[in-house]
């Protein structure tokens, strides 16, 4: 049954850590550790569960996978290799599968849920906010999130993004720049306009970044 393989509940977890794959250990006068669980050794399944293989790997293994290396391992089921490409080109292709939520960065979870919004493929219209997307994010992965975000445009989608990559500044249809300093200094609106009459905005801090096609971050 599908159940077995879930470490969140089911008769195929480890009873000892839960399917947590780590144990707490008490000591004495310090704080307390986390350490692999010593019945299942981090892996998070019971023994029999682990017996169980699909080409020559067990569930373990498969959520020690990076995305990147699913895709290639499940590359014939295709419902399942769409999903994972998704997770690729939003730059998540470094995740594993069974990495837990909370230890992703903010910008990281927000490329899940959008991620996850893609693979769903909403008929209906939706508005996307995301806000600063692309931090830790490769320059060429910043251009295959530019390249989703424009297509969930052209779907009739809306995208708005709290950003300060010139990149994503450079393929936006409308900004609004704060400013002209930060926190008390700013929280004006310096500019809005599509990207070339910002470029040309005085005042703007912004502006020279555009102007000159400067990719790095303002």
């Amino acid at each position: 049954a599908a159940g077995r393989f879930s470490f969140n509940s089911g008769d195929g977890r480890c009873v000892a850590c839960k399917g947590t794959g780590v144990r707490d250990l008490q000591m004495n006068f310090l704080p307390d550790a986390v350490v692999p669980c010593p019945e299942c050794g981090g892996r998070r399944f019971n023994r029999t569960t682990l017996t169980i293989r699909f080409a020559e790997k067990n569930v373990a293994d498969v959520l020690a996978m990076r995305v990147d290396q699913a895709c290639e391992f499940f590359s014939e089921f295709a419902q399942l290799r769409k999903l994972l490409e998704t997770f690729q080109s939003v730059g998540l292709g470094y995740l594993t599968l069974g990495q837990p939520s909370a230890t992703f960065s903010g910008g990281e979870a927000q490329r899940v849920r959008l991620a996850t919004e893609l693979a769903a493929d909403r008929p209906e219209k939706t508005l996307y906010i995301l806000d600063e997307p692309t931090g830790g994010l490769h320059p060429q992965d910043v251009l295959y999130l530019n390249t989703l975000l424009r297509s969930l445009v052209a779907s009739g989608h809306s995208v708005v993004i709290v950003e300060h990559n010139i990149d994503v500044m450079e393929s936006s249809d409308w900004i609004i720049d704060i400013g002209p300093e930060s926190a008390l200094a700013g929280g004006s609106v310096v500019a809005q306009g599509p990207p070339g009459v910002i470029a040309t905005a005085a005042g703007s801090l912004t502006a020279p970044f555009l102007a000159s096609g400067n990719s790095s971050h303002s």
